[in-house]
């Protein structure tokens, strides 16, 4: 981002919190008396490692200069949960947690978060003041469209970027302008050349359309004979774009457009995540899984485990598992969705269908790498091919591995969608979850779940 070509702003966002948070453990030792010895200098490395990474994640430089104090604040309190996790799993496995002092590592683990949010503030607070003694940048936008628009109020509202954003050209008339450009119309694009060397203009962004291709080669080749620096925007907003990014093929630039989130790291992430908590909850609800069954066998002839065809990942069918909760067991061209009072449901099926019990075995599921603890809720393969033919984007939403709870869960659309603007309304949230996936908020939706599922929400 163009405030990252500003030392202090890069500086801020790479090495501010990792650095905060070894330094307060220096102190923390210095205070408690403690050796630093070779096993504190080895937990500093991963503390700046896995600080590092769970923070650029997170972004927190981006709300707080949104003036989102209170989202900022609480994404510093999840993101050193994660962090705190991480390390004791990572004590825990190697043995390494009988070389620390319980007690300093207590008083570091409470007093970091703390000391993260006013560092960070205070920060925050010498950058705006040493902004005010910086010369602006004098900057233009090119091209009356949304991105246009998007990129002006930004720079506009964001002090951090330091740019007067003078004005916009455009070749249309006014009534095919987008609406809401706060901008001064300065003229044509053919204008913007005298303009940038008659005003001094220091910074363009060019917003034009792909298919005005000629026309930003053209502007390209003559500002190239002035010393403006030119952004461009593409105006790709035809596109339903998902995890939308820039990337390069062996050095040849390229636009994402449509992709998973699930790519490099966030893929490796995800995946170990998954592998971490399932192994955890398995083993702790297993005496329940065995009750479970046990009451499903006694409660109607027919086997334990109902196993349905549904779509995976890139569309690919799986076998999921449940406890049958019905009489029925049906995975055909043609499946009814479970309704509430459904004479097919059993009694012991539909208290376990109320609590949510029936969807426990899915964890093995996730084991076999079928399915993630988080993501959109797989639907049956006939649903499947009803709902492509009528929801646009509906296949978008196999871009991740299904999931046992999704965002459409705790947002109310969990069981029955009788209606297809309940079907709609699902599947817009769950491209919303893809678009905006991290692993916090994979997290925050595990706690929401237990919440619906203690409250017993839209259950049947």
């Amino acid at each position: 981002m163009l405030y990252d070509n500003f030392p202090l702003g890069a500086f801020f966002r790479r090495l501010f919190d990792p650095l905060i948070m070894l330094v307060t453990l220096y102190l923390v030792l210095q205070a408690d008396h403690e050796i630093f010895n070779r096993y504190y200098l080895l937990l500093m490395i991963v503390i700046f490692l896995v600080g590092n990474f769970v923070f650029e994640q997170i972004d927190l430089s981006r709300k707080l200069r949104n003036r989102r104090f209170l989202a900022f604040a609480s994404d510093i309190f999840l993101g050193w949960i994660i962090i705190v996790a991480v390390l004791i799993l990572i004590e825990r496995s190697t043995g390494l947690r009988y070389e620390y002092s319980e007690h300093t590592l207590l008083i570091w683990v409470g007093v970091t978060p703390l000391v993260l949010l006013v560092s960070n503030m205070v920060a925050h607070w010498i950058f705006l003041y040493s902004n005010r003694f910086r010369v602006m940048r004098s900057g233009l936008i090119i091209g009356a469209n949304k991105p246009g628009a998007a990129i002006c109020e930004k720079l506009k509202t964001n002090p951090y970027f330091n740019i007067d954003i003078k004005g916009y050209f455009d070749d249309r008339d006014g009534g095919r302008r987008v609406q809401g450009l706060s901008g001064v119309y300065l003229g044509k694009v053919s204008s913007v050349v005298s303009y940038v060397l008659e005003n001094n203009i220091q910074v363009v962004f060019v917003s034009l359309p792909i298919a005005a291709q000629p026309r930003i080669l053209s502007l390209l080749d003559e500002l190239q004979d002035t010393t403006v620096s030119i952004y461009f925007v593409p105006d790709i907003s035809t596109f339903e774009l998902m995890q939308a990014r820039l990337d390069h093929v062996d050095g040849v630039p390229v636009v994402g457009i449509c992709e998973t989130p699930f790519t490099g790291l966030n893929g490796v992430l995800k995946r170990a995540s998954d592998i971490v908590l399932s192994v955890f909850i398995l083993t702790l609800i297993f005496p329940i899984l065995i009750a479970i069954a046990c009451g499903v066998k006694i409660s109607s002839p027919g086997s334990v485990i109902f196993r349905q065809r549904r779509y995976g990942l890139n569309g690919e069918e799986i076998i999921v598992y449940k406890f049958r909760s019905m009489t029925v067991s049906e995975d055909g061209k043609h499946v009814a969705q479970a309704t509430r009072n459904d004479q097919r449901v059993t009694k012991f099926g539909a208290f376990i269908r109320r609590t949510s019990l029936d969807e426990l075995p899915q964890f093995i599921n996730v084991l076999q790498g079928r399915m993630s603890i988080v993501g959109p809720r797989p639907h049956a393969v006939a649903h499947n091919e009803l709902y492509r033919k009528l929801i646009k984007g509906y296949m978008l939403r196999h871009k991740a591995m299904p999931g046992i709870t999704g965002w459409a869960q705790v947002n109310g659309l969990r069981g029955e969608t009788e209606t297809l603007d309940k079907m709609q309304s699902r599947i817009e949230h769950d491209l919303a979850y893809l678009r905006n996936w991290s692993l916090p908020l994979d997290l925050w939706i595990i706690i929401l779940t237990v919440r619906e599922v203690f409250l017993r929400r839209n259950s049947f």
